[in-house]
């Protein structure tokens, strides 16, 4: 299906006639740059053997090696696979056909995170510069309306976030990168930090949304994580693949954590998904990721809720966007989302 027929399918109204949503609070989860591959099949075999890549092979053969795909990738990521696969749903695993990608030309990190949450797959998006994102994103118009005023938070690894939702324009609550908290401990933690990726570390950028959690109970929270894409950029492999199990861990965290408060238990749906693929399997050009890489529009996209059918592992040949997500969050909440600029629909399977 090509692009133009998406925008054919665009909704005047963004909501679910005749259907009483039970959704009323999102957890969304980005990991920067994190590959299809990993996420369906675990190790890449070549690259973990590959002395250019990893440096402590004989210990991701034993953390994360296995004879199947399956075996692998549960090893990798055992809250997707353990938790995710049996309750929610995975869509992109290209091997059965069923396919998800960036719509945008650039497959760099502002022009996906900039489609996922506007909806929109800008083609004056060309760069990381830190320039203000025109688009209006799904997560103003949340917060627009009474009931979320003030209950949409974003904590971002990198500093793009603030540009991307333009916080000055709309008064999100948006902290990435260097913006302190309201915990000392991780303040002083922070300033403390080597920032070994240039950034502030993920787990800091995940303590940091889960104390905003538990402490103001937004309805919407938004935690873009970076290393992936970070320690892929370095070639280090194995750094890479020690970052992907450590954030699957988070989020099966998270998720704990959310399922034991009473305003969230039942009542949340998780979303997860990254900005851009790399380079494909086995291949030097893992590292990298644009329009001259090939692989790099490659992605996928996981939920978990009370409105998403227990698919599991999607097998349907399909196409989606990760455009798609803004409206279906929209969707989720039974929100209109009708921006200015044109949308991609929402991704009906996951709420219907």
């Amino acid at each position: 299906m090509t692009k133009k027929l998406f925008y054919l399918a665009v909704f005047c109204l963004l909501v679910i006639p005749g259907r009483a949503q039970k959704t009323e609070n999102i957890i969304l989860f980005a990991m920067d740059g994190m590959r299809w591959q990993e996420i369906f099949g675990g190790v890449d075999s070549v690259l973990m053997e590959d002395r250019a890549f990893t440096q402590e092979r004989k210990q991701m053969r034993k953390d994360y090696w296995a004879t199947s795909p399956a075996e692998r990738r549960r090893r990798l990521m055992p809250f997707f696979w353990d938790t995710i696969a049996l309750r929610g749903q995975l869509y992109g695993n290209r091997n059965l056909g069923n396919d998800v990608d960036v719509a945008n030309p650039y497959k760099i990190t502002y022009a996906g995170f900039s489609e996922v949450i506007t909806g929109n797959p800008d083609s004056a998006i060309k760069s990381n510069a830190l320039v203000i994102d025109k688009n209006t994103n799904v997560l103003e118009v949340i917060d627009s309306h009474p009931a979320f005023k003030g209950k949409v938070a974003v904590f971002s690894t990198s500093d793009l976030f603030p540009y991307i939702l333009d916080k000055w324009r709309n008064g999100l609550y948006v902290n990435s990168d260097t913006d302190t908290t309201e915990s000392p401990l991780l303040n002083r933690m922070e300033r403390l930090t080597a920032e070994p990726t240039g950034e502030r570390p993920d787990l800091l950028t995940y303590f940091a949304a889960r104390e905003y959690l538990l402490s103001h109970h937004p309805r919407i929270l938004y935690v873009a994580l970076g290393e992936t894409d970070a320690y892929a950029h370095m070639g280090s492999y194995d750094q890479y693949i020690s970052v992907v199990h450590a954030e699957d861990a988070m989020i099966a965290d998270f998720w704990a954590t959310v399922q034991s408060m009473p305003q969230y238990r039942g009542k949340t749906t998780l979303i997860a998904f990254c900005d851009h693929g790399r380079g494909g399997a086995g291949t030097k050009e893992w590292t990298d990721h644009g329009d001259k890489i090939a692989g790099s529009g490659n992605i996928w996209i996981a939920a978990m809720g009370p409105d998403s059918a227990p698919l599991g592992e999607v097998s349907r040949p399909e196409q989606l966007y990760q455009g798609q997500v803004a409206a279906t969050i929209a969707a989720l909440l039974g929100i209109r989302y009708t921006p200015p600029q044109k949308v991609l629909p929402p991704i009906e399977s996951v709420y219907k």
